[in-house]
């Protein structure tokens, strides 16, 4: 078998999702056994101060035996974040409109001040 049979019988299956910066791959992949399993990749751009860039990558390989359990633990965890925090994206990166208070920014909570009105002064 020649290594380009060997590609095709290995990637079975490709989904992308294109994210800002970020583009995740999923692909299902042939084992020697010709078992499929899944490959979910995370590729990030980075650009240099001279317009240059790279990418970085994140592979997590998941197996049909871990599939459900994985399943399950990725929808409780987005259920808890979007039921926390709703599914409205409020981050600096994704709204250029975000305006951090200033005090969240050097590391001082706001319940650490107590409300005084300028009568009081």
């Amino acid at each position: 078998m020649g290594e380009h049979e060997n590609l095709e019988q290995e990637e079975i299956f490709s989904q992308i999702l294109r994210a800002g910066r970020r583009t995740y791959f999923f692909d299902v992949r042939s084992t020697k056994a010709d078992d499929y399993y899944l490959t979910i990749t995370e590729s990030k751009k980075f650009t240099h101060d001279d317009g240059s860039f790279h990418y970085k990558k994140h592979k997590i390989y998941l197996y049909k035996e871990d599939f459900s359990e994985f399943m399950d633990i990725l929808k409780t965890a987005t259920d808890f974040v979007v039921n926390e925090k709703g599914d409205e994206v409020i981050s600096e990166r994704h709204q250029k409109d975000f305006k951090k208070n200033m005090s969240e920014e050097e590391g001082v909570s706001t319940e650490d001040f107590t409300d005084i009105r300028f009568e009081d002064i």
